[in-house]
C-alpha cells in the first residue's frame, strides 16, 4: 500500500506537545521553525546572574546562542510537562472507507490523551471530509439527473452524524484540557510568587538558628510546584534565584551550613557536566538535545548555587558541553536541508521511470506478476531515497501517486478481463467434471480409460479459474477420476481362472527346474523360453518371477562361462521378464541403475589412474603399481559389460 506518511520526517524532540499560552491553543513549533529562530541571540544568564545584572561574555556569543536555545526549550517544556510529540501516523487514510475513518477516529480519541492527537485528528478529518464531499457530490448529481432541483437536495448519513458527534466531543475535551491547564499554570505561578515572598521575608527577618531549615523547606516547596507559563518561567526563576543568592550571602554568618551546601551543589553540578559531556558523544542527536533540556532544567530548578569562586568555571564547562551538542544539532539540520534536493531528484527519477513504464506487451498473469514486482522495486527505491518534510514532499508525493495510479489502472483492467476468462475456464472444467462423474461407474474399460486419460490431459491445458472455486472443483474432478481408476486397477488385479492356471503351471515348472541337475547353456535358455510360453502372471503373483530369476542365476553359476556372458544372460532374463509384463517403470529404473554403475566405474578408473601418477618413477614391476593396473583392467572389463547391458535396453521398444 502506498503510504504518504512514509514521506514525513520524524519531528525532532524539542518542544514536545502542543504548547498552551494563557490565551487559547498555540501551535507546536516544528524543526524548520526552530532552525529559523536560531539566529536570535538573547542574553545568557549564568550562575552569577542577579535580577538586575546579566553577565555575557562577548567572546562567547556562539555558546550564548546554544545555551539560550536550550533555556527557551526548557521554559516551554516546563509549561508542557513531560509530554511527547504525537506519533506520526503510518496509515494512508485516503484508502480507508468512511466507516473505517470514523472507527479510527473513535479509537484515537478513546486511547490517547486529548493533547497528543491533534495532528492525527486533522489528518483523519481531511480524509473524511474529502471522501464525504465526493459522496455528497455523487448523490447530488444522481438527484439532479433523476429530475430533482438542486435547491431541494438533502442528504443525511448515520456515519456523518457519528463523525460530527465524535469531533464535537473531542473539541470539548480539548478545550476543557487547556482551560484546566491555564488554571493550573496560574495557580502554580501564584504559588511560586508566594515562595519568593516567603524567601524575601526570611532574608529580612533572619533568625540564624532556624533560617537554614526554613530555607531548605522553601526550596523543597519550590521544586514541588508544577509548571508555569513559558512567558513567566524565566522571570520567576531569575527572581527566585536572585533571592537564593542573597540568602547565601547572608548565610556567611553560618559558614559551616553554607560551605556544606556549596559542596553538595558543586558535586551535583559536576555530575550534570559529566552527563552533558557524555551526551555530546551520543549518536542520536535528537535524543541528546532532549536529554540536555532535562539537564538544564535540573541545573536551574533542583540545584542551588556553588561557591562564588567556582561559579564561572563550572558554568563555562556546562556551557561548553551544551555548545558541542548545539553545534552537532545545527550541522545535522544543515546536512538534512542539503540532502533534500538530492532526495527529491532521486524520487523524481523514479517517478519518470514509472510514467514511462510500458505494460502494452503484458498478455498473461505471469507477465503482470513480473511487472508488479518491478513496480514494487521502483516503489521501494522511491521510499529508500530518503524522507522529506511535509512541505517539501507533498508535490512529489502527488506525482508519485499519479504515476502508480496509471500502472494500477492498466493492471486492474487486465485482471477484470482475466476474471471473465477465468469464468469461461470454470465452465470448461465443470464440463470435464460432468464427463468424469458420468464415467466413474463404467465397465467399458478400454473406452472409459482412454476418455479418462484424455480429460485429465485437457484439464491441465485449461487456465486458471476464480480462486474461490479452484479447490472445490479440483476435489470433485480428482474424486471422480480416482474412483474410476481404483475400480479399474482392482479388476485388473482380480485373478481369472485362466490366470490361475498360469500360476499353477509356473509353480510346477519352477519346482521341476529346482530338482534338475547338470545344466547346459542351451537347457537354461530353453527353460527361459518355456517360462515365457507359459504366459503372464497376474499382478498379485509377480513374486514368482523373482524366484524364477534367482533359480536361473544359480543354474548359470554352475556353467563354465566367462564372467561377461553369465552377467548378460542373467540381465537379459530379468529385463525380458519386465518387458513381457509391460512393466516399463522397472525398465526405466533398470536403465537408470545401469547408467549409474557406469558412472561409478569411470570415476573409480579415473581415481586409480590419478594414483598411478604418484608412482611415475617407480618400476613397472613394483607390486603397488601392478596391483593398480590390474584393478584398472578389471574396471574396464566391468565397464564393457555394463555398456552391453545399456545397449540391450536401448534396443527394446517401449
Amino acid at each position: 500500500m502506498l503510504d504518504k506518511n512514509d514521506e514525513n520526517v520524524e519531528k525532532t524532540v524539542t518542544n514536545t506537545e502542543e504548547a498552551v499560552n494563557i490565551a487559547p491553543e498555540t501551535v507546536k513549533e516544528n524543526t524548520e521553525e526552530i532552525l529559523q529562530k536560531e539566529t536570535e541571540k538573547p542574553k545568557l544568564q549564568d550562575e552569577n546572574t542577579s535580577e538586575k545584572e546579566v553577565v555575557v561574555n562577548e567572546n562567547e556569543e556562539d555558546t550564548t546562542e546554544a545555551v539560550d536555545e536550550i533555556e527557551k526549550s526548557v521554559a516551554e517544556n516546563s509549561e508542557n510537562g513531560d509530554s511527547n510529540d504525537e506519533d506520526e501516523t503510518e496509515v494512508d487514510y485516503s484508502k480507508l472507507t468512511l466507516e473505517e475513518l470514523v472507527s479510527d477516529l473513535k479509537k484515537t480519541i478513546s486511547n490517547n490523551p486529548v493533547q497528543k492527537i491533534k495532528n492525527k485528528v486533522e489528518v483523519i478529518k481531511s480524509a473524511f471530509n474529502k471522501k464525504f464531499g465526493d459522496l455528497l457530490a455523487k448523490k447530488k448529481k444522481a438527484f439532479i439527473d433523476a429530475g430533482g432541483n438542486s435547491i431541494d437536495f438533502q442528504f443525511s448519513s448515520p456515519i456523518k452524524t457519528e463523525y460530527n458527534t465524535l469531533l464535537s466531543n473531542y473539541k470539548k475535551e480539548r478545550d476543557a484540557y487547556y482551560q484546566d491547564l491555564e488554571k493550573q499554570l496560574k495557580a502554580n505561578l501564584e504559588k511560586r510568587l508566594q515562595v519568593i515572598e516567603d524567601l524575601k521575608d526570611l532574608i529580612e527577618n533572619a533568625d540564624t538558628e532556624t533560617m537554614y531549615k526554613q530555607f531548605k523547606d522553601l526550596q523543597d516547596t519550590w521544586r514541588a510546584i508544577g509548571p508555569v507559563s513559558k512567558t513567566r518561567y524565566n522571570d520567576t526563576w531569575k527572581t527566585y534565584h536572585h533571592h537564593v543568592e542573597r540568602f547565601y550571602d547572608l548565610l556567611h554568618l553560618s559558614n559551616d551550613f553554607r560551605d556544606l551546601d556549596f559542596r553538595n551543589n558543586l558535586e551535583e553540578k559536576l555530575k550534570i557536566i559529566e552527563q552533558a559531556q557524555a551526551l555530546a558523544k551520543e549518536p542520536d542527536i535528537n535524543f541528546a538535545f532532549k536529554e540536555l533540556q532535562e539537564l538544564h532544567k535540573k541545573w536551574k530548578e533542583d540545584i542551588g548555587p556553588v561557591a562564588r569562586e567556582m561559579r564561572e568555571e563550572i558554568w563555562h564547562k556546562f556551557s561548553s558541553a551544551t555548545k558541542k551538542i548545539h553545534d552537532r544539532r545545527h550541522q545535522y539540520f544543515r546536512e538534512m536541508r542539503s540532502k533534500y534536493d538530492e532526495i527529491i531528484e532521486k524520487k523524481l527519477k523514479v517517478i519518470a521511470v514509472l510514467n514511462e513504464y510500458d505494460t502494452s506487451n503484458n498478455q498473461s498473469h505471469n507477465d503482470w506478476q513480473k511487472s508488479i514486482k518491478e513496480v514494487e522495486a521502483l516503489r521501494q527505491e522511491y521510499f529508500n531515497a530518503g524522507k522529506l518534510p511535509y512541505n517539501k514532499s507533498e508535490d512529489v508525493w502527488q506525482k508519485f501517486k499519479a504515476a502508480t495510479k496509471k500502472f494500477n489502472a492498466a493492471k486492474n483492467l487486465f485482471y477484470k478481463q482475466e476474471k471473465s476468462e477465468q469464468q469461461k475456464n470454470l465452465e470448461k472444467k465443470l464440463a470435464l467434471i460432468d464427463i468424469a462423474e458420468s464415467l466413474k461407474e463404467s465397465e467399458d474399460w478400454e473406452t472409459a480409460t482412454n476418455t479418462m486419460k484424455k480429460i485429465q490431459s485437457d484439464w491441465k491445458k485449461i487456465g486458471h479459474v476464480p480462486r474461490k472455486f479452484s479447490d472445490d472443483i479440483w476435489k470433485r474432478f480428482k474424486a471422480a477420476c480416482n474412483f474410476y481408476f481404483d475400480r479399474f486397477h482392482k479388476q485388473k488385479n482380480t485373478v481369472s481362472k485362466e490366470q490361475q492356471e498360469v500360476v499353477k503351471a509356473k509353480k510346477a515348472f519352477l519346482e521341476d527346474l529346482k530338482a534338475k541337475e547338470n545344466h547346459t547353456k542351451e537347457s537354461i535358455l530353453a527353460s527361459i523360453e518355456k517360462w515365457k510360453e507359459l504366459g503372464s502372471l497376474p499382478r498379485n503373483s509377480r513374486h514368482l518371477e523373482g524366484k524364477f530369476n534367482k533359480q536361473i542365476d544359480k543354474m548359470l553359476e554352475t556353467l563354465s562361462l566367462d564372467k561377461q556372458e553369465i552377467s548378460m544372460l542373467k540381465f537379459t532374463n530379468v529385463v525380458d521378464g519386465y518387458y513381457a509384463n509391460k512393466d516399463f517403470k522397472k525398465l526405466d529404473s533398470e536403465q537408470l541403475f545401469v547408467r549409474k554403475k557406469m558412472d561409478e566405474i569411470v570415476r573409480e578408473m579415473q581415481q586409480l589412474e590419478n594414483n598411478l601418477g604418484f608412482f611415475s618413477n617407480a618400476n613397472d614391476k613394483n607390486p603397488l603399481v601392478v596391483n593398480v593396473k590390474n584393478q584398472i583392467e578389471d574396471f574396464k572389463t566391468d565397464l564393457e559389460i555394463w555398456k552391453e547391458k545399456l545397449d540391450y535396453l536401448k534396443k527394446l521398444e517401449y
